[in-house]
């Protein structure tokens, strides 16, 4: 039987061959992981990806977003969906300019506060652009997760999600939040 430590451990030599590149991986800033969590919402990665290009050139910091007209955020968002996305986006940058002088707050907790930022999208950010030590899950480490454990509950339902998150915080490997839980995106996305 696998341990955390053991499932952790291959998760992550996998990732260290594996893992794909992406701009905000490269350069973790958190304001470029927020825009890729958000644009990632219910967005395949193949369309987010020139979105982001763009998004970035027109607004390449957190203070150039909270300065802009909406409608020029909303015109650069056409054709993602989902606009309460853009629009919360938008919003959650005015706050994080107004109430947290610019700087986007590091705990996961605070993050959930923002517009539009959910308990994934917190940790997410929280452990991919801070190193804290929060498990994340969205549809592709519940996939992965699921699998790996044989839960046969709907995804969504809530004994699924009880199950999942108590999955996600057990085997979250201390101090490597950040790669375990882009790890597991990518084998979700890649294997599941």
């Amino acid at each position: 039987m696998l341990n955390a430590t053991t499932i952790a451990e291959k998760i992550l030599d996998w990732y260290a061959v594996n893992a794909r590149t992406f701009p905000w991986r490269t350069n973790p800033d958190p304001y470029a992981v927020w825009v890729s969590e958000i644009m990632l919402q219910q967005t395949r990665m193949e369309t987010v990806l020139p979105y982001y290009d763009y998004w970035m050139k027109a607004f390449p910091s957190l203070k150039d977003l909270a300065e802009a007209d909406l409608q020029e955020v909303l015109k650069l968002w056409e054709g993602l969906g989902y606009y309460s996305r853009a629009r919360n986006l938008h919003k959650a940058a005015n706050v994080v300019m107004q109430e947290y002088g610019g700087v986007i707050p590091s705990d996961r907790k605070t993050l959930e506060k923002l517009p539009g930022i959910g308990r994934y999208t917190a940790a997410a950010i929280s452990s991919i652009a801070f190193n804290a030590d929060e498990a994340a899950l969205d549809g592709n480490i519940r996939r992965v997760y699921s699998r790996l454990f044989n839960i046969e509950a709907p995804i969504r339902s809530t004994e699924a999600e009880q199950k999942l998150w108590a999955l996600a915080e057990a085997l979250l490997p201390k101090g490597h939040a950040g790669d375990y839980n882009q790890a597991l995106m990518d084998l979700g996305s890649g294997v599941c």
